[in-house]
């Protein structure tokens, strides 16, 4: 198990063999996850667009962009008239 000490500025090192594990390097992006007594350094995305993408589709409902684009399409058809 690894320590580090937080600095006066709340910085922390993060020791060597899990930077190279998990591929932190100057620049990385990380997501800090509250578990209640825990707290986990996670890499985030490169790209959270992206990382997104698509994360809905396993709940199998219906898809809520083609009711609004439908229910425009009738406000639209409503204002025509």
């Amino acid at each position: 198990m690894a320590t580090a000490t937080v600095s006066t500025k709340g910085w922390v090192v993060i020791p060597k063999k899990y930077r190279e594990k998990y591929g932190f390097k100057p620049g990385t992006k990380v997501q800090f996850i509250d578990y209640g007594n825990i707290l986990s350094i996670v890499p985030g995305p490169e790209d959270p667009i992206e990382a997104a993408y698509g994360m809905l589709k396993h709940l199998g409902g219906p898809s809520l962009t083609r009711e609004i684009v439908e229910e425009h399409r009738q406000e639209r058809e409503r204002e025509e008239r």
